[in-house]
């Protein structure tokens, strides 16, 4: 049957309409109420079998290693279906991972062919043509006709407008089209799952967290399910076991890329099939530069969000909600900074405020809230750490390169780990400590399989964009104050610094014509 009969409407009269009704039935409306009769799917083929009026249409923005590296993950999914992928970056060139042939080997597994190949200079898959090939391949060895044909646009904005039928997008660009291409989902009534920082400055993060707020389509930001459980720390914090909670620290070996520390003059050539005004989007005119793109955007004030928006979502998210940590009054940096020579034999100090610093550490003073005291959460990256704790140098035990530790004025809490597992007591009231072990059994679905079933089950995720204002806030509060070099005061309520007004200007962007959340 084709669905637009059900209303009455042809797909020239409105196939947009039709778009939406099909997300509301994805979304939970009944077969009842609607007076259709629905074979349930294990009659059809099988437990995990899915019809084809069941699957749910998704778009795919996103094809650098990350995207690419997620992508699997996202087609095995029996009720989804990649319908279209986006970026603007079409041949596989430029591109840099972790190792030289882990990303082309998964690929080839997932494709279930050992000889693809990624084409372009054929060194690290990514790009366009590399998602829409996967994408392809995978679904065609799936069909008794052996083809598929997934569409491809380098512009997100086009592909909106032409494929009606889509259900959810799944983000994966860089940190500074984060916002505007949310903004254009949520307007068009897509759901939407991304990758963190939901936007790199703070005002925009606002507008796109009180969109989600107030749409009905559900959203997820892909790094808490990464996040550990907070229950039995609270139980530790909360019975007495560290005294009074006074400090945070997390800290990461951050930036893993390279950082500059000044802006490149040379003049590269443009890839072939790349799209540099589409890349660049919201963003100010400047020429290409591979220093700019790929694995290295991240430090860059314009175009990433630094070591914090990289990592802190997967550790401290969880933290921000447990102790209700939101609205900060002070941020004090503390950062690394470069040097270089003139041409008289002269020594000077870079100026720069234009790309993330080599090392840093962040305070922010949170106030106190209902029983909580007030608390300092600072953030360490670039080999920065908060001071050894003497509990080590007594065990005769090296402090971890990564870690979540909490301080007490009788104790501290450690993870195992850079994220929040097995937390362990390492000083405080151990017997206590004993009383209140909670013996947490935590695991996490995967993040994509709980933003399908929300949109199956019309209900948010605990990753919702709804929940992430606080983590926004501070990420984005973090990069202003390295980029002013100045402790700020922050009201909260109006979102700006008091006492060094020129660092509001880092809390907003200049958007280029067409390209402001209004706008898009």
């Amino acid at each position: 049957m084709n669905r637009n009969s059900i209303s009455g409407l042809t797909s020239k009269e409105d196939s947009r309409a039709t778009s939406i009704d099909r997300r509301s039935f994805i979304g939970g409306v009944t077969s009842a109420a609607i007076g259709l009769t629905v074979v349930p799917a294990h009659v059809l083929g099988g437990s995990k079998h899915v019809p084809p009026s069941d699957k749910i249409n998704v778009a795919y923005i996103g094809a650098g290693t990350q995207g690419l590296r997620e992508l699997p993950a996202l087609l095995q999914l029996p009720e989804v279906q990649v319908t279209a992928v986006c970026d603007p970056q079409k041949e596989a060139v430029g591109y840099y991972d972790w190792s030289p042939k882990g990303l082309l080997s998964e690929l080839q597994k997932t494709i279930d062919n050992p000889n693809w190949k990624c084409g372009g200079d054929n060194r690290i898959p990514g790009g366009l043509n590399n998602g829409k090939e996967i994408i392809d391949a995978y679904y065609a060895k799936k069909r008794p006709e052996g083809n598929y044909k997934c569409a491809a646009y380098t512009d997100f904005r086009e592909m909106f407008e032409k494929e009606k039928g889509l259900d959810a997008v799944k983000i994966m660009a860089t940190d500074h089209l984060h916002g505007v291409m949310a903004a254009a989902a949520m307007k068009r009534g897509i759901h939407m799952t991304m990758h963190k920082p939901i936007a790199n400055r703070l005002e925009e993060g606002h507008k796109v967290v009180e969109m989600a707020k107030k749409s009905e389509v559900i959203t997820h930001l892909i790094p808490w399910e990464s996040n550990g459980s907070m229950e039995q720390v609270l139980a530790w914090i909360n019975g007495g076991v560290i005294g009074t909670l006074r400090e945070v620290h997390n800290w990461s070996n951050r930036p893993v890329w390279p950082q500059y520390a000044e802006i490149p003059t040379d003049k590269p050539v443009l890839p072939k099939g790349f799209d540099w005004d589409l890349w660049l989007g919201p963003e100010a005119v400047r020429p290409y530069h591979p220093h700019y793109t790929n694995m290295v955007f991240r430090g860059w004030y314009d175009f990433g969000g630094g070591a914090m928006a990289d990592m802190g979502h997967y550790s401290l998210w969880t933290v921000f909600r447990g102790l209700e940590l939101e609205n900060p009054t002070v941020v004090e940096p503390c950062l690394s900074h470069m040097c270089g020579l003139r041409d008289n034999a002269t020594a000077y100090k870079i100026q720069n405020n234009y790309s993330f610093p080599i090392a840093s550490s962040v305070r922010f003073k949170y106030p106190a809230k209902g029983n909580r005291p007030a608390v300092d959460l600072i953030w360490h990256d670039g080999g920065m750490h908060p001071p050894v704790p003497d509990e080590f140098y007594a065990r005769d035990t090296e402090f971890p390169a990564e870690g979540l530790m909490f301080v007490g004025d009788k104790g501290k809490i450690l993870s195992s780990s850079f994220t929040l597992t097995k937390p362990y007591v390492l000083s405080g009231d151990m017997n206590l400590a004993r009383d209140l072990d909670k013996n947490v059994q935590y695991e996490r679905a995967s993040g994509v399989q709980r933003f399908v079933d929300g949109i199956k089950n019309n209900k948010q995720t605990d990753g919702s964009f709804r929940h992430a204002w606080p983590i926004t806030e501070a990420v984005n509060l973090y990069a202003a104050a390295l980029r002013s070099g100045k402790i700020l005061k922050y009201d909260a309520q109006s979102r700006q610094v008091t006492n060094v007004p020129d660092a509001n200007k880092y809390l907003t962007r200049d958007y280029r014509k067409g390209w402001s959340l209004d706008e898009i």
